[in-house]
């Protein structure tokens, strides 16, 4: 399994244990960012892929441009109150400490993750390739809108809803 980390983490893929009962090497994962990151890598790649497991996946099209823009300033003005802001914000509901998990987010990433735009044409792609595709979300999510990214997803690839957990699934 090829896995890919979110927005400024890195070993946190312990969390998803339940999502990446992985029986095959021909899978990729990734959650939030690394949802993202893991789709471009699978759209790209010329090797054998079958599953694609997207985990809490980063989803801002539906944001306004100015609310970007005022998170991307906040970043760079105030980059160590923003990262602890957004680790509460990923850990909600839980109050799970992070602290382990952080690795150094830049804005170039940041930038990238608040503008990507997920394409129903792109993922109809990989569906024709015959490459399985499954979302997993948790209702309480701080970091996404899950309702704007439910309605995006549900009509292309299965949708799984987590009660009560938030981006972390927990």
């Amino acid at each position: 399994m090829r896995y890919f980390n979110g927005f400024s983490l890195c070993n946190e893929e312990e969390f998803f244990k339940e999502q990446l009962i992985i029986e095959s090497e021909y899978v990729v994962a990734g959650f939030s960012y690394g949802a993202q990151k893991a789709f471009e890598y699978v759209y790209n790649t010329t090797e054998r892929v079958d599953r694609l497991v997207l985990i809490s996946p980063a989803f801002f099209q539906n944001y306004k441009k100015s609310f970007i823009k005022t998170q991307l300033l906040y970043f760079k003005a105030e980059k160590e109150s923003y990262n602890k802001q957004f680790l509460q914000n990923v850990a909600y509901p839980s109050s799970i400490d992070l602290s382990s998990y952080v690795c150094e987010g830049t804005y170039e990433e940041l930038e990238s993750l608040l503008g990507y735009v997920w394409e129903k044409e792109r993922v109809l792609e990989l569906l024709k390739r015959g490459i399985t595709i499954e979302v997993f979300m948790g209702d309480k999510d701080k970091i996404v809108d899950v309702g704007k990214s439910y309605e995006f997803f549900s009509f292309l690839v299965p949708v799984y809803i987590f009660k009560g957990k938030g981006h972390l699934l927990i």
